[in-house]
Parts: structure tokens; sequence; C-alpha cells
């Protein structure tokens, strides 16, 4: 059994209803749970798995994207640490009818809840139940918002808001990464995704080079989003 005296502590942090469990109910909570170490590239969750349960990521990045049938695919959101997932136990809450899929985007450890613990919990506390509709709720929000950004939204901001994003979150203007890479996350082909950086490139807003894209002008890639 895994030793949770380090796990408290993220429990009481990223679930608010911690305190508000009897002592039951943590025994439970932290009984049932399991902790799983995901080694980059590893897929977490598919539509042909039995519902997962609840995720906290502990370290590293998730990603949850959504796949059509000729395998192309499409990034609805990423999970980094702290992030709690519900949707991975869909099958707990029934409104929630569509599948998704999660692979480790770095070397991640998660907190896994199953659903029948989960479902037991939420039965007794309603503070708990809040919780997870609420952030069910916040997860389909997401959801919704990149599937309005995939059908409304031109390629090229997309693109520009994509890589505006990348050079954020790694405060750097080099954005290690492929065309292959790129047109997974943001639901498009290779092809396109290579014209558009070479437009982008051709206008000086990024330099391309094998396996990475650098940003030489985010004043002008910005300008494009607005």
């Amino acid at each position: 059994m895994a030793d949770f005296s380090n796990i408290i502590s993220h429990l009481q942090t990223y679930y608010p209803f911690w305190d508000r469990l009897n002592e039951r109910e943590k025994e439970a909570f932290t009984s049932c749970s399991s902790l799983r170490n995901c080694p980059k590239g590893t897929f977490i969750h598919s539509e042909r798995d039995e519902c997962l349960g609840i995720l906290l990521v502990l370290s590293g990045q998730v990603r949850v994207y959504i796949q059509s049938d000729e395998g192309r695919e499409a990034t609805l959101f990423r999970l980094g640490r702290g992030d709690i997932c519900t949707l991975s136990a869909s099958c707990m809450i029934d409104e929630i009818t569509f599948d998704i899929l999660m692979e480790a985007a770095e070397d991640s450890q998660l907190f896994v809840t199953p659903v029948c613990g989960m479902r037991r919990i939420m039965k007794d506390n309603i503070y708990a139940e809040n919780f997870i509709y609420k952030r069910s709720t916040e997860e389909l929000s997401e959801v919704i918002w990149s599937m309005s950004q995939m059908l409304f939204q031109s390629f090229d901001k997309r693109l520009a808001a994509w890589l505006e994003d990348e050079r954020r979150s790694t405060g750097s203007p080099v954005i290690a990464t492929t065309h292959d890479q790129i047109a997974k996350n943001l639901g498009s082909a290779r092809e396109v995704v290579s014209r558009m950086l070479k437009y982008f490139e051709r206008e000086g807003y990024v330099s391309l080079s094998r396996g990475a894209v650098t940003i030489i002008n985010p004043r002008g890639l910005a300008a494009l989003i607005d």
C-alpha cells in the first residue's frame, strides 16, 4: 500500500471538501485511491477503457483530447499540477455521454480515486457532491470553448494563439515541437500546419528548424490573434 503521508497535504490543498469529510470518509477516500506513475506518452484513458475515476495531477502534464474515426486528434485542454479531472469518471455522472482520451504529455504522477469510492463519498457528503459537479461543469465549459475555437476561428489565429500560449507557459521563444504534434493539438492536418508555419516564417513571425519553432516577432504574432 502506498505511503499517503505526503498525499494528505495534497488532498487538503486541492480538494476543498476535505475538511468537510468525517474520519471514516477520509479513510475511505485515501484507502480506495492509488498513486499512478505515467511516463511521457502513456495512454491514461480511452473510450475502450472502463471508467477510470477522478484524477488529481500531482506532477507533470496530461493532455485531454478527442479523436475522429480517421484518427485525427484535437486537444480539448491540458491538466497540470494540482488539476483535477472528472471527465475521466464520466460514467459516474449520467449527463456526461461523450468519450475522451487522455495521455501523459510529460512524465506524470496521478492520484486516482475510483468511481465506486467517490460515488459513496458523494452520496453521503453534499460538499463532495457539489465540488465534483462544479468541476465537471468547468471541464465541459472548457470542452465547449475548445470546440467553438475549432469550428469558428480561422486557423491562422488558432495557430498563433497556440504558439503564444506555449511561449508563455514555457517562458521561452523556442518551442520544441513538430508539425505533426501541432496538428494533433489543433485538430488539423499536418500539411495545413506546415503551410501556415511557412507563411508565418515568410512574414517574419517565426523561424523554423527541425523539431522546433522559434518565435522571433511575438508582437506581430499577437496581432494576428486580436
